[in-house]
């Protein structure tokens, strides 16, 4: 009698529980449903049930975002530009193409809105990671208010991917330290295959495999991270379809190409020879003909002026016009192998049986073309960003080097803008549709049945995740995590697919960079003509309201704002003004700010290392990024190794920052203590023993006394040996603003590129290292603070 009262007891208790509703899609994750079985005291006598798991809503389509890097509005075929992009063309065939789609103007920025469909600075990445600063816009932390599509789709019962580059990590949070919340792992990607930051070297990229850094094969010739990167999303895709087939997934394919270095293989490159000899005047006038004959522009549709500051190809002499026609074919060829890839992709997903359920967006570009290439194109972009310069004649010289691993190349400013006809203007300028207008298609078979055709509607880049939401038949959570979730500012092109020419459904949009500003409205643009070149690293100061002059377009009847109505109608430039300022406060834009190269010093942010002046570090440890190491750029420092050489000699790497493209590095070649600083490959500054080290325990030191006096200045540097002195140099000059943008401090081996070609990575040291210290002093030191540092340094390792 007992027992049956009990088992009543519990029965009755279970059988109370409330019925399992419909998932719950408001709150992220998505709560448990209580259990729906029967609980006795013997399995005999209860029912299992396990939670129904989340699933996708039936029908949700699998979805495949590509974005390529820094390829403006008339780069592409597929929109009446010179680079064949066949695969954006299949898609457009099959899908739709958006001439009025818009970006940020620069990659970070444009990346975070993507992903969570709110505008830049709302999620608190108005600049680069390398440049953010302690304002709500600008300090580059996205907020858990604002999650992301990754977030919504995994707790939706997706699978969630990202390959590529991810330029969304803060610059102090990108080491091994983490913390990893806003790596892709942490932003709802279930696995991530790519680097982190601006840009990589194809034929040596930084690779990370979630939070893990890896290294490529090295010195393998056949090796490119195009390829590479396309091999693992077809397997991982096609492991989710074998699997799981019935679950849908995401995969975000984020390539780096073709944002500097332009890289590509020799046998793409050599198909475009000859292609743009003509120039990049000629090649704009044939693209906006192009652009005519394919309805993606109107017909009356005007090319503007060649932006000041750009020479004619007409007025360039004949080994300008060799080099610069090269650096395009090699830029092309970068584009064309990267659309190529994308083509093994839609195989593959074809091959599945998935193509027609799958949605797939393919923006051509983060933002326009990079006019950070300088006049006369770059060799070396890290010359750019440290505001070196560079004879012709040098990069005339190496012209057989462009695009392969000998290089950091990037192309001149003319074909940037050529890249963006027919706009005005380039990459960075926010003001005007060359920074901002990008090509889009967007391809759902089973969906979008008036395939082929052009849609003319106003829209951006925050759009895009509202977009993927009403096609999986989700809705935007209230909820993530526990943290209430601020609304999206993106509308969703959904209704395109079915009405491509109805009215836009995205009236309004601000734009700002660089304190470069525009306001679009209803048909109107009003913006800001920028008072400093994209191109110009450092310039005077220009103060943010006295020196811009605004301008007015109506883009209803103006296509490319070639017309400047301004003087005609001042009242509605004046109301436009007031809307981008309302606009401004509401979305954290404020304070502008248009300094640019001095924002990329690290000291603008928090930082691991602020407040210590010594770093201990140890055999092995590698890969930490610049925004965690030391800063050695405009200071006195010093580096001791404490090393022990076996019988026979020992050589290989005991301390390197940076790589092949900028740099220095301490190691032994053949016993003999070597320092080599590279001046962003422009010169390279040697200190050599000119004795190798004997077998035992040795400490090896680097001083450098820096100069002072700026920044960029040059100084001493001393190598020593056991405290003596062995070689000395008066460096001329030093890096200013940026080591690298890939490359990392690495301990005991070299990763990615060799900061001297006197050795191949990763030139592991043969001996052992005991340990590695670097002193930062922000003074000058003298002789005799020198001279007690060194002899600290050797009773210290002495004495163990």
């Amino acid at each position: 009698m007992r027992r049956q009262c009990l088992c009543a007891i519990v029965v009755l208790a279970i059988a109370s529980a409330a019925p399992a509703a419909e998932f719950n899609r408001s709150s992220l994750p998505i709560t448990q449903p209580p259990f729906k079985g029967k609980i006795g005291l013997t399995p005999a006598e209860s029912t299992k049930d396990f939670p129904a798991q989340v699933a996708a809503p039936k029908g949700a389509p699998n979805v495949l975002v590509i974005l390529t890097d820094d390829v403006g509005f008339g780069a592409s075929s597929t929109f009446g530009g010179p680079i064949p992009t066949p695969t954006f063309e299949r898609l457009a065939r099959s899908g739709l193409r958006y001439n009025q789609f818009h970006t940020t103007a620069l990659c970070s920025p444009t990346r975070a809105a993507l992903i969570t469909g709110r505008n830049h600075h709302r999620v608190s990445t108005g600049v680069i990671m390398e440049a953010g600063v302690g304002y709500p816009g600008y300090n580059t932390l996205v907020r858990k208010s604002c999650g992301t599509i990754g977030q919504i789709l995994k707790y939706n019962g997706y699978n969630t991917s990202w390959f590529g580059k991810n330029h969304n990590v803060p610059d102090w949070q990108s080491s091994q330290a983490g913390p990893f919340d806003l790596w892709p792992t942490g932003l709802g990607f279930e696995y991530f295959y790519g680097f982190v930051g601006g840009d990589t070297n194809q034929w040596a990229p930084a690779l990370t495999e979630n939070t893990r850094p890896i290294e490529p094969p090295a010195n393998d010739p056949d090796y490119n991270f195009d390829v590479d990167m396309a091999n693992r999303a077809i397997a991982w895709m096609r492991m989710q379809n074998a699997v799981a087939p019935d679950k849908p997934f995401f995969c975000y394919y984020a390539t780096g190409t073709a944002h500097a270095p332009h890289h590509a293989p020799k046998e793409w490159i050599d198909k475009f020879k000859g292609k743009f000899d003509q120039g990049w005047d000629q090649v704009r006038a044939e693209t906006l003909a192009r652009q005519k004959k394919l309805g993606v522009v109107p017909e009356g549709t005007r090319l503007t002026e060649r932006s000041e500051g750009i020479a004619a190809w007409d007025s360039l002499n004949d080994k300008e016009k060799e080099l610069y026609a090269r650096m395009m074919e090699v830029y092309a060829a970068a584009l064309a192998h990267a659309d190529h890839q994308f083509g093994r992709i839609i195989d593959a997903i074809k091959e599945s049986g998935e193509l027609d359920n799958t949605l797939i967006i393919y923006i051509q570009g983060d933002n326009g073309a990079s006019a950070e290439g300088s006049a006369q194109g770059l060799l070396n972009e890290m010359t750019f960003f440290n505001n070196i310069e560079v004879p012709f004649d040098t990069v005339y010289e190496q012209r057989a080097e462009l695009g392969g691993p000998m290089a950091f190349n990037h192309y001149p400013i003319g074909w940037a803008h050529a890249m963006d006809s027919p706009f005005q203007w380039t990459k960075q300028v926010a003001s005007h549709f060359g920074g901002t207008r990008n090509g889009m298609v967007i391809s759902w078979p089973s969906k979008i049945k008036e395939a082929g055709r052009v849609c003319p509607q106003f829209h951006h880049v925050i759009d895009i995740a509202p977009t993927i939401l009403e096609a999986a038949g989700l809705p935007a959570p209230e909820s993530i995590d526990g943290v209430t979730q601020e609304p999206m500012d993106g509308v969703s092109l959904a209704y395109t697919f079915t009405e491509p020419k109805a009215e836009s459904k995205r009236t309004t949009q601000y734009f700002e960079m660089f304190a470069n500003r525009a306001i679009y409205d209803n048909g109107w643009v009003a913006c800001t003509k920028p008072p400093i070149a994209p191109w110009v690293s450092v310039a005077d100061p220009v103060d943010i309201v006295e020196g811009y002059e605004w301008e007015l377009y109506n883009i209803s009847e103006d296509f490319s704002e070639s017309n400047n109505v301004a003087s005609q109608h001042p009242d509605k430039l004046r109301g436009l003004q007031r809307l981008f300022y309302i606009e401004a406060v509401k979305n954290d834009v404020l304070p502008l700010d248009n300094s640019k190269v001095e924002r990329l010093d690290v000291t603008n942010r928090p930082s691991l290392t602020r407040g210590r002046d010594e770093f201990t570090y140890y055999d092995g440890m590698t890969r930490i990024p610049e925004g965690s190491a030391p800063d050695m750029k405009n200071k006195s420092f010093g580096i001791t190794a404490v090393v022990e050489v076996p019988e026979g000699g020992a050589e290989g790497l005991l301390m390197t920052q940076g790589g092949r493209f900028c740099g220095l590095g301490l190691y032994l070649l053949e016993s003999k203590p070597v320092f080599v600083y590279n001046l962003a490959d422009v010169e390279r500054y040697r200190v050599e023993s000119p004795q190798p080290l004997g077998p035992g325990e040795h400490v090896v030191t680097l001083d450098f006394r820096y100069d002072g006096g700026g920044v960029g200045k040059g100084g001493v540097a001393t190598l020593s040996v056991d405290g003596s002195e062995v070689a000395s140099k008066q460096l001329p000059r030093t890096i200013g603003y940026r080591m690298s943008l890939d490359e990392t401090l690495d301990i005991g081996e070299d990763t990615g590129t060799p900061v001297s070609e006197d050795y191949q990575v990763p030139f592991k040291f043969t001996g052992e290292i005991d340990k590695v210290t670097i002193k930062i002093s922000d003074h000058e030191l003298t002789d005799e603070q020198l001279h007690e540092y060194r002899q600290q340094q050797v009773k210290a390792a002495l004495s163990r």
